[in-house]
């Protein structure tokens, strides 16, 4: 690490470690320890900085060897993809699939499925699937966080998805292979992480971390107390919702290629867990049951929701709506809200449910789309431009999802 600049202002050398042609011998077909960690500071090192591809990752030829596979997901927005139609969810369009098998009990997944131990195979009469709809398909599974994935980013212009998590690490997969190619140690639970064009922010406690993945910038953002749940970019600013209850703002310096603090947001009394950015307003859920809507042009608080009576997990806006769900059940079991748009431009709801299950309605009818199965609950969302969208689960697993783009029309 190098410092270049004032306000934590360094630059990335080697972030990722060695390149794949300096490697050395790895026989012993070993992963690093300390690279899983992030903290491997050998070069070269004697043990593999990457995950041995799994067999659902390997195509073999003939003669044995691994045939070199297309890519396993695409971000459109590096590849010059055209862009569809006006999101009210600021996404792109879609593109993924498969019905619920004939003879199963509908929508009831086998838990010893799910578990990896079934013994009854296709004899079983309840899903062998991971999902149930006609309207979107799984790409594929990345494995290797040990704990809780709490945020994933697809930042514009990189082949490159960053999962952050629980267990301390960021971690970064690559879209050619769909193998980890780096683990980065961020000293701390990862709260929360977005991307805004090129950059990546991460919450961490008592610090936002700001990537700039095409210049290598790399600042930490100090002011927060506590961990940083919740993470939005809105009028030029970027807000964090922090543990002691305040909203931070910091405004990025182009010439100092830097961010300032803004403004501190004083009104909830206990931690911020949500924060959404729709029109002219900025949204805040917290943990002591409110939501407060805060008028961007000002940042003074405009109103006050005291509807819900216990945490308010997720807010999001659509349309002219504000959307929110709490543990009061109000919306039942649901733990988080996304949107995206399908492959035929219609608004999607995700739901992320207590019954490790998330599922996708139809807006405004609310006519549900589908179902995803899951380990444990998913505690993180993210869509990404071309159909693509990710779910990160308790148990460290990201998966990345595709909406088909040859679906029947729905009505």
């Amino acid at each position: 690490m190098e410092t270049t600049g004032r306000n934590g202002n360094k630059r990335m050398h080697q972030r990722l470690g060695p390149s794949q042609a300096a490697a050395p011998d790895r026989a012993n077909n070993k992963v690093c320890y300390h690279w899983r960690a992030g903290r491997c500071n050998r070069h070269p090192c004697p043990f593999l900085h990457s995950e041995i591809p799994t067999p659902q990752q390997q195509s073999a030829s003939p003669d044995g060897s691994v045939a070199k596979r297309n890519l396993v997901w695409k971000n459109p927005s590096n590849a010059g993809a055209a862009s569809g139609p006006p999101s009210k969810w600021g996404k792109g369009r879609g593109g993924g699939a498969v019905g619920r098998p004939p003879g199963k009990a509908p929508d009831r997944v086998c838990n010893y499925f799910l578990a990896g131990n079934c013994t009854y195979g296709e004899k079983c009469r309840f899903l062998h699937s991971w999902f149930v709809s006609d309207s979107f398909s799984l790409l594929t599974s990345l494995q290797g966080h040990q704990k809780a994935v709490s945020g994933i980013a697809l930042p514009s212009g990189s082949d490159k998805l960053y999962s952050g998590s629980k267990d301390e690490s960021v971690r970064v997969w690559d879209c050619q292979s769909g193998q980890c190619v780096g683990v980065i140690n961020v000293g701390g639970e990862v709260g929360c992480m977005i991307s805004e064009g090129p950059w990546i922010f991460i919450g961490v406690p008592n610090a936002v971390k700001a990537w700039n993945m095409q210049t290598a910038t790399d600042l930490s953002l100090d002011g927060p107390i506590g961990q940083v749940y919740s993470l939005v970019v809105g009028n030029e600013l970027l807000f964090a919702g922090t543990q002691d209850g305040r909203i931070l703002a910091w405004k990025f310096i182009a010439v100092g290629n830097c961010f300032e603090p803004a403004a501190s947001l004083v009104g909830h009394q206990l931690s911020v867990v949500s924060l959404v950015v729709g029109a002219v307003r900025l949204y805040s859920g917290s943990m002591d049951h409110m939501i407060r809507v805060w008028d961007l042009a000002t940042l003074q608080c405009i109103q006050t929701l005291t509807d819900h009576t216990s945490v308010v997990m997720s807010v999001l806006c659509w349309d002219q709506f504000l959307l929110s769900c709490s543990l009061d059940k109000t919306i039942k079991g649901v733990l988080s809200l996304f949107g995206m748009l399908d492959a035929q431009a219609k608004p999607i709801l995700l739901c992320s449910c207590n019954d490790n299950s998330v599922r996708l309605y139809d807006l405004p009818s609310f006519n549900e789309r589908g179902k995803i199965f899951s380990k444990e609950e998913v505690r993180a969302m993210q869509v990404g431009p071309g159909g693509l969208f990710f779910t990160g689960d308790a148990t460290g697993e990201v998966k990345v999802w595709n909406w088909l783009p040859n679906e029947m029309p729905h009505s």
